[in-house]
């Protein structure tokens, strides 16, 4: 059994060095946040032979990812306001369990009604996002608060695992059965191993981490901490992870397909190349935790949307020509212009470097403005910023049927990013406009203003 648990005080977040256990809660808290991430996305791969094998459209297929990224997203906010009050060990561990059911059941399915369902199940797993958060928070001084929290969120990298061993696993076990015939191969066999998975680690996290959790609001009342969510800031923190998070999520869905219907490669290639876009998506948010140290959030932002905005209006573009009618009756055509797969990947590279970094700036702002409430906030801020995975497969499939053009997918994206990043910097000018002259050269202030924009 557990013992007492230990309310962190006040002069533990102004520690220069972690306390013990810290580094503990970090490590097994990223490996079981990035298996679960894997589980969480795995019908990005999974979807392809899924649709094959019960005849379903495109609109169906985007269902299947978007209601499993609705479930990993819906309860974010009250996933970390009960590890603000139970602790992260406990709510972690029954996010693990939770998870390893359906997956089990998955292999079962015998009808797109039933993988709906099981899809949706599934994606309780998005939901430990913000309970590690809450939970890291808790762990680690303010001054490496920005880089561990980072760390923590690099688990995104687990929605390239599927990426990887999916497509060569299920060609390779395509008609064999395992247990007895209980379990059979090709696509069905990877949500098993996920299942066994996520038990195993299930024990690993909870006997592996202190049994004295730190819980940072367990004596704080739910209106106390439910209160920031009032401020207009946390809204805007939002609107900013839907573009970094929700983006990310839906792209690391729907690139696999988008392969292979638009550059005619095999599933496992179209796995390989979309974990080229994850990879720099997840493994650069120390990065952009250790910047947002450095430099400052605002600023990193202001970078990561200019270089999002760059990348999705190249990708955005349509393949083709213009056509020119002559008065003669004659047709001539001009400005050919075609995005082959290197420079789509590459550029598909740094947009995802770009999320990876933003990502993380995002999150640096939370504890820095709502230190003692950082699972109610931080839990709305990745609650709606998986919404916007759950919305943006479904839009991107309506978008393309109502356009003819694959690239309008990107043109969705950047209509969000350009959004967000003029609400930001209108934000910024208002703010040096109210606070004081000297505020006008730098991004940054020393302690958050007073200021809800």
């Amino acid at each position: 059994m557990p013992g007492p648990t230990a309310t962190a005080q006040p002069d533990d977040v102004t520690a220069v060095q972690p306390p013990p256990g810290a580094n503990r809660v970090l490590w097994l808290s990223t490996i079981a946040f990035t298996l679960m991430f894997a589980a969480w996305l795995m019908f990005g791969i999974l979807g392809v032979p899924i649709q094959a094998e019960f005849g379903l459209t495109d609109q169906q297929l985007s269902w299947i990812s978007a209601v499993a990224v609705l479930n990993g997203s819906m309860w974010r906010l009250p996933a970390g306001l009960v590890t603000d009050r139970v602790g992260g060990r406990k709510v972690m561990t029954f996010l693990l369990l939770m998870t390893a059911v359906p997956a089990w059941f998955v292999a079962q399915a015998d009808s797109y009604s039933m993988v709906l369902v099981l899809a949706f199940l599934v994606g309780f797993a998005g939901n430990s996002f913000s309970s590690g958060i809450a939970w890291n928070a808790a762990w680690q001084p303010r001054g490496r608060q920005g880089f561990a929290l980072g760390i923590f969120g690099a688990g995104n990298v687990g929605a390239s695992v599927t990426k990887f061993i999916g497509p060569p696993l299920i060609v390779a076990t395509a008609g064999a059965v395992y247990l007895g015939g209980a379990v059979a191969g090709g696509w069905r066999l990877v949500p098993v191993i996920y299942a066994a998975l996520l038990l195993v680690m299930a024990a690993a996290l909870w006997f592996g981490t202190p049994r004295r959790d730190r819980v940072a609001g367990r004596s704080t009342t739910l209106a106390t901490q439910l209160a920031p969510l009032r401020q207009l800031r946390v809204w805007r923190f939002s609107s900013y992870y839907v573009a970094f998070f929700g983006a990310y999520v839906a792209l690391a869905a729907w690139l696999p397909k988008y392969y292979v219907d638009n550059f005619g490669v095999t599933l496992t290639t179209a796995g390989l190349l979309t974990a080229l876009y994850i990879f720099p998506a997840s493994l650069l948010r120390p990065v952009g935790g250790w910047f947002s140290d450095r430099w400052g959030a605002r600023r990193v932002m202001y970078w990561t949307f200019g270089v999002m905005l760059v990348a999705c209006g190249v990708l955005m573009m349509p393949n083709g020509h213009i056509v020119i009618d002559h008065a003669d009756g004659t047709h001539t055509s001009h400005l050919a212009y075609a995005l082959g797969i290197v420079p789509f990947t590459t550029m598909l590279v740094l947009l995802g470097s770009a999320m990876g970094v933003g990502k993380a700036a995002v999150y640096k702002h939370i504890p820095e403005y709502f230190p003692q409430n950082v699972g109610s906030v931080g839990g709305l801020v990745g609650m709606l910023g998986g919404l916007g995975g759950f919305f943006l497969p479904p839009l991107f499939a309506y978008t393309k049927a109502w356009t003819g053009f694959p690239t309008s997918t990107f043109f969705v994206l950047f209509i969000l990013v350009l959004v967000c990043a003029v609400w930001m910097h209108w934000t910024v000018v208002r703010m040096l406009h109210d606070e004081s002259p000297d505020l006008a050269d730098r991004l940054e202030s020393r302690a958050p203003v007073a200021a809800t924009y």
